[in-house]
């Protein structure tokens, strides 16, 4: 099994007769660096959702990482994302009160990682993102570009089979967007597999591989 996210005939649908997705098939194999990329409307957002297993699919199946996700339970379904899926967002959703190895550390509370083992891989997650000096800062002690590397060394930290990264530069200049892609691609290199949704098509025709999506068909 090569295929760490697997899509045959994929299809959802909302109340309403809106369907998001149409028949999608998409399979994206360990160490990948995919950019799914379309405009605002054309289901990316919805293929986030059903590959991230926050959504289950109206028709066809989603495969993640060799589990089926219509086989698993809501709970066995939580148990598959804080372990094995790591979620970067355009928000960077960090509590301000806490420094950063702090904000790293609680997004391990889920894999059933103790305390001082979430503490010691939050620190490898940010030095390795490059914020070595900054463990002790709180988010607004640091810049935006530095914000979104502790989201993506909380994301890393549980060294998940896949991350996602849904417009992770949209909040970002252009200097700071930049320096994020590339950690993206050093993180790739080290052998995460990525997927980065977005409508940027500089930063997707930079990427090894583009998905295009357009009213919710891969094209």
């Amino acid at each position: 099994m090569t295929a760490v996210i697997e899509l045959a005939g994929v299809s959802k649908s909302y109340p309403g007769g809106v369907t998001a997705v149409r028949s999608v098939d998409l399979a994206v194999e360990y160490g990948e660096l995919v950019a799914i990329v379309g405009p605002s409307g054309s289901g990316k957002s919805t293929m986030l959702h059903l590959i991230g297993t926050l959504d289950r699919p109206t028709h066809g199946t989603v495969r993640i990482d060799g589990h089926d996700v219509a086989t698993l339970s809501d709970r066995q379904l939580s148990a598959l994302r804080a372990r094995r899926i790591g979620f970067v967002f355009q928000q960077f959703h960090l509590a301000p009160g806490r420094d950063a190895v702090a904000n790293v550390a609680d997004g391990l509370l889920y894999a059933g990682v103790h305390k001082k083992e979430r503490e010691w891989r939050a620190e490898a997650a940010l030095v390795r993102v490059g914020l070595g000096d900054r463990l002790t800062h709180r988010p607004h002690e640091l810049s935006g570009g530095e914000r979104q590397r502790v989201a993506i060394a909380r994301a890393v930290a549980g060294d998940p089979a896949v991350l996602l990264a849904d417009e992770p530069t949209g909040n970002l200049d252009s200097v700071s967007g930049a320096g994020v892609v590339e950690l993206l691609r050093e993180l790739n290199a080290a052998g995460t597999t990525i997927m980065v949704i977005t409508h940027d098509h500089e930063i997707a025709d930079g990427l090894p591989r583009q998905v295009p999506m357009r009213d919710g068909r891969v094209v």
